[in-house]
Order: structure tokens, then sequence, then C-alpha cells
């Protein structure tokens, strides 16, 4: 159900940028904090405090480096990002902006001596296009759009730019119903897709081109009239755009359904927009019934590369990388013998090759594909998560990589050095002041006869002589991966620092295994996966220093799921349970969630089906139906914006514990969605997170 996985930092980018018209007005220029850790545990303050990397974008000659830096305030209860720049090298680092609120979407123009981006702006209300020097000097604001801009691209030649901004739905209201009603707040529907993620949809996305000559002049909707979005929400941006090399052709990607088509497909296309005569080309349709995204041209225009998902309502298939020969339409699967599959694309500077990074064993290395050969080369690999690959020559990119023991910092990657080059070093002090857990990879032998790949992390200053609780990570998703990822809620480090040794297994049903191992889990909610979470406890259970008679559950989204089932299946491998987000309900799920081909697909069908017998197992596997065999106590965490997954499904599984006479406690939060975001929300939930688990699995076993 989570439609693209998108990064830590990327998510912050979102969230600190905000919509159009929802930017926090506070003057307040936020800082990096002054944080002294004495005793070098990580808290809830401590996470809250960690700059926050996003967007490394190399100058066109590839001697700069720009990119955003959040830091968030606690007080304020908001994040706020800066531009930054340094040498290729990493060398004289300055910032360029010093603003209250928020910039973003960074792009290179006039050839890298000025930088285009995104910020709220106060005289207009709205989010807009503002440019500087590449020495922070001359802001200018560029653009002045009445609705606002979502994120934009200026074609390689700078004379036109492609933006996003929002129209109104084509849902209206009859006029006659509502006249002489001014204060009335009812809203007529009558069709699907009348919300998506944490909003009604009242407006959506719209592709416009304009002239650029240093200003935003003589903007048009592209797809005027067309009631579809683009880009996709909830979370489509720039990347759904792509500007041929001359500037002559736009391509952009859209999935043009509306209503009950909407809810049900994941069919989005590429669609070549021709500049001078103003017509549209459907660039996929037959043959490409999954998501198609992540457009990008060849450096000589001849070649577009994109990622496809070859089945529909599928939305975690493997990614193929597509390229498509302008000319002749012809088109090529380039990673169809390899059994993983790339998350990100980027033409080397030669066009012979395309960067990547992908899923991979546990990990997010970097690779190259060459387009004639199919070969793929590893060119970065580690212990690590690599994310947002640039190319700054033939044989060398930029990259940001984080793990569970550090967030994003930029690295220079090149091909035939084992090591890459760190660039960047803005959390080196307050890293440095901590103690951190160790991280290990372990293999586990699963009841189907595979072999699951865990991470296992130690609290700091672990001694193997005492005895430590534990606890189970159920992965979210269902299909995403339990790599290297870094976390500011579910962060390994800061439950390592309350004293808990976690075990995070990659259990069927997540990518960077193979297709057959990710795909396993569709349809089988309740089945192998959940052998493999026995499997992975058993494993902690039996180390000599974990105390077998406190280990807790802990996950969210289909995590929540897998803890609520795991609840209900519990033969007292569990002394506490925490959900966050969970489906508990899944014949409710069905019908509640606003991505129906997710719940159509993964479940099998509708509940009604009673032929379908993948359906029906699903639905016999329904966490709601086993209340009656809990005993561990259980915190339940909810977001009333979540429409991914209602609030009511975590409401149920609270009524349902207390009702059935457990120790239970419920976190509701009126203003977040399906994660927490702002910063005091986040310390609360990890202050109520760890007072519960600590009541409960750091207690002797004879009191449990």
């Amino acid at each position: 159900m989570i439609k693209f996985k998108i990064t830590m930092s990327a998510i912050v980018a979102l969230s600190v940028l905000g919509a159009c018209n929802k930017q926090n007005t506070d003057e307040t220029v936020i800082e990096k904090p002054e944080v002294t850790i004495t005793d070098g545990m990580m808290t809830p303050e401590v996470l809250e405090a960690f700059g926050r990397i996003s967007e490394a974008t190399p100058s066109p000659d590839g001697t700069k480096i720009i990119f955003t830096l959040t830091y968030e305030d606690i007080q304020l209860n908001k994040g706020n990002s800066e531009i930054y720049i340094m040498d290729a090298d990493g060398k004289d680092m300055k910032r360029l902006t010093k603003t209250s609120a928020s910039e973003g979407n960074l792009q290179w123009i006039e050839n890298g001596k000025k930088i285009a981006f995104l910020r709220y702006d106060k005289e207009t209300e709205t989010t807009q296009i503002f440019s500087i020097n590449a020495d922070g000097s001359g802001e200018k604001r560029l653009s002045d759009e009445k609705n606002g801009i979502e994120c934009f691209r200026i074609s390689p030649d700078g004379k036109r730019v492609v933006f996003a901004s929002a129209i109104d739905d084509f849902n209206k209201n009859d006029e006659e119903l509502f006249k002489d009603l001014p204060k009335t707040t009812g809203r007529v529907i009558d069709d699907l897709g009348y919300k998506h993620w944490d909003e009604w949809v009242t407006k959506i996305p719209h592709p416009f081109v304009a002239d650029f000559d240093g200003e935003v002049k003589n903007a048009k909707d592209i797809m005027a009239d067309e009631p579809f979005e683009c880009p996709m929400r909830p979370f489509g941006g720039a990347e759904s755009f792509a500007w041929s090399p001359d500037g002559s052709k736009l391509v952009y990607v859209s999935r043009k359904y509306k209503g009950s088509e909407y809810v049900f497909s994941t069919d989005s296309n590429i669609y070549l927009y021709d500049i001078e005569s103003g017509k549209t080309e459907q660039l996929t349709g037959e043959g490409f019934p999954g998501y198609d995204t992540d457009p990008a041209f060849s450096p000589d225009g001849n070649t577009l590369a994109w990622l496809s998902m070859p089945t529909a309502k599928y939305e975690s298939d493997k990614k193929r990388l597509m390229v498509m020969d302008i000319k002749s339409r012809e088109t090529r699967d380039l990673t169809e013998n390899w059994d993983y599959w790339p998350e990100q694309i980027a033409w080397a500077k030669d066009g012979a090759s395309i960067w990547f990074t992908g899923y991979y064993q546990g990990v997010s290395p970097v690779f190259t594909i060459d387009v004639k050969t199919c070969a793929i080369d590893t060119v970065a690999n580690g212990q690590y998560d690599y994310v947002g690959v640039s190319p700054v020559a033939d044989n060398a990119a930029v990259a940001m990589r984080h793990s569970m023991r550090e967030p994003n910092e930029i690295f220079l990657v090149k091909k035939g050095d084992n090591e890459a080059k760190q660039l960047t070093s803005v959390n080196k002090e307050l890293l440095g002041q901590l103690k951190l857990g160790d991280v290990k990879k372990v293999t586990v032998p699963t009841t189907d006869g595979g072999q699951m790949t865990c991470w296992e992390i130690l609290p700091p200053d672990f001694d193997p002589n005492k005895k430590y609780p534990a606890i189970l990570y159920c992965q979210g998703g269902p299909q995403q991966a339990v790599s290297q990822f870094w976390s500011y809620r579910w962060n390994f480090m800061i439950m390592a620092a309350h004293g808990y040794v976690i075990i995070a297994p990659n259990r069927h049903g997540v990518p960077g295994f193979g297709t057959a191992w990710n795909r396993q889990i569709s349809g089988d909610y309740g089945g192998q996966n959940m052998q493999d979470y026995y499997a992975a406890t058993d494993y902690i259970k039996s180390r000599p220093y974990v105390d077998a008679d406190h280990v807790g559950a802990i996950g969210a989204s289909y995590g929540g799921f897998s803890v609520y089932w795991l609840a209900g299946h519990n033969d007292g491998r569990y002394a506490a349970l925490v959900a966050h987000a969970g489906i508990f309900n899944v014949e409710a799920q069905y019908l509640e969630t606003e991505e129906m081909w997710f719940a159509d697909f993964d479940l099998g069908g509708p509940f009604w089906d009673k032929d379908n017998a993948t359906a029906q197992r699903t639905y016999a596997n329904s966490p709601h139906r086993f209340v009656n065999n809990w005993t561990a106590p259980m915190l339940i965490t909810v977001g009333e914006l979540d429409y991914r997954i209602l609030a009511s499904q975590g409401m149920q599984a609270f009524n349902a514990a207390k009702m059935h006479g457990l120790e239970a406690e419920m976190l509701v939060f009126p203003d977040e969605n399906h994660w927490v975001l702002k910063p005091q929300n986040a310390i609360l939930w990890q202050r109520t997170f760890f007072r519960f688990l600590d009541k409960y699995l750091k207690q002797p076993a004879t009191d449990k």
C-alpha cells in the first residue's frame, strides 16, 4: 500500500516545504540546534536534532554541489530547509539562504550561474519559483502563479519551464442544490476517489508549460479539460517530467483515470508533448498495464528510459528498466535477466550507461547498466543504503548514503574505487557524542526451506554476559525493504540506546531478494511471512544475552497488521505489542482504503466473492477474528488524517483489547496522517512508545 519507495530525506523535504498554501508563516529562522550529550544516549530530542540532507545536485560542469539541509525546532514545532553549496570535493561548504521558509526542488540554470528553487512567498501566500546566483546573491522571484507551484523543471535550453499547479477538481456540486446555504459543510459524493492519503480531493495538480526568460510567462495547461492529475498524488513531483535535450519535447507521467477507475488502477503512462505543435502522444499503453514512472531522456535525446511495472494493480511489482528509441518507438527491457530492480535512474554523461540504486540482499548499492549489452556493474556497496544518485562524469556520481547508524551524508562514488569518498559530515559532531549500537547481518532459516536475511542490533556498551529485553520489528509496505534505512520514527539506534536488542527480518514479501520472494506475500496475509516472524523471534530468544521472557513485537501499517495477527496467535512469544496505523479488520480495510487497487490485488479480491479461495483465506486470517486469543499488553497509535489505513482500525483494536480485559493504551494524533511528522508529536510518540515497552519488557518475568 506504499506506492513509491521514497527515502526519509524526501519525506522530510515534502513535509517542510508543504503544500502551496499551507506554509507556516512564523518569521523565525531555524538554525542548527545546540546539543550537548553527557551520557552518550540517544533520546527523542536528540533524534530530532539531526541535520537532514536531501537533493544533492551537481552543477552542469561537475565542479559544485548544491543540497538542502533541514533542521527542526521543537518549540516552533516545524522544520526548515536551507540551500547549501560546496566544491565537488566537499570543501568550502557555504550556506546560501537564510529564511523562515523552506527551499526545495533545486535546479541549476543559466549553465550553472544561478540556482532555481521553490519557496513559500509571503506576498502572494503561495509557493513560487525563485532564483539566486551561485554565491547566494541576487535573489529574485520568477513566477506569480495564482494557485502556486508544486514542482517544476526548466528545459535544458533555458527557454521554457514545466510546472505543476493545482486546479479545481472536476467534481463539482450542483450550485442549485447549495444555493442559500453559505454555512453548510456538506459534500455530495457520487463516485470513488473522493479522498487521498490525508486530504479530501477538491483540487488536482496539472502540468503547465510556460516561456522562460528569467521569468515565467504565458503558462499553458497542457492537460486542459482533462479531469486527471499530473503529477500523481500523493508523492509525485518533478521526476514526473523530462525535457528532451533540445527543449522541443516534454515527457510527463499521468494515470488518466477518474473515480472508480482511478482507485482500482495502477496504470500510469508516459506521454510525449510536442512544444511546437501542442500535440500529445501516448508512448506506453498496450503491454504496459502497471506503473510507468521516472522518465529520463538520454544526453543525445534519441532514447527515453523509464521504470515500468508489468502487472496491473500490483504496486510493488518488479520495476523493469525500459528504454525506447524515440524515432522507431522500439522498446527494450534492460533488466529482463536481472531478478532485482532499480529504484531510481540517471543517464551517464556519455549516454552509454545508466546509473541507478536498488535493493539488493538487504542493502541499496549503486549500480550502472550498459545500455547495449545490459551488463550490470556494482559501483558502490557495503552495509549502507545509497539514494539520489547523480552522475558528474562518465565514471563518477554523487549520491547520498545512510545506514541504521547514521542519517544521510553526501558521497562521491567512482567506478573501480573500493571506497566511496565522504563529502559532507553535518552530523559528525552529534554522532561523535553518541554511543551507537552495533548492527550485524544474520541469516535465519525459514519453514519453507529458505534463508532469511535479518539485521540484529545490539545496545551500546553491549555486555554478552547480561540479559537484555528484545524487540521484533515488523516491516510495513508490506513489500518494503528492511535495508540499511535511517528512520526518524522506527529508529533502531534509539531503541538500542534504551537497552533493547532488536531483530529486523527481511521476511517473505520484501524486495531485494528476487521477484518470487517479494511477491509471495500477496494473497498470503497471515501465512508464510508470519512463520518468518516466528523464526526470527525464536532466533533472538535463543541468544544467551536475550531475556526470552521479555520480547516484544512492534510495527506500522502492514507491520501493524502483523502485530495484531501475532497478538491473536501468541503462544507466549511476546510480552508486549505496539501497533501504529495497522490493519485490524481486513474486511473493513478492503472498503475503507483510498487506493483500492492495492487491497483488490494484495488481499486477493472482495470478501463477498465466496468462490475466490485466495480472498477467503485472506479474510479468514483477519486479526479481528482472533481477539479471543489476545493475552499481551498492547499500545496502539493512530493519526486521524490517515486515509490509507483509517484511525478507526486502531480504535477498533483498542476497544477490543479493553473489552477483552487487556492492559492497553492508545495515542491519537488528530493532525497526523499515516506518518507522525510534527516534531512535538514525534517526541510524544517516542516517549509513549518507550514508556509502554519499558513497563512491560523491563519488569521481572514473575511480574509480567
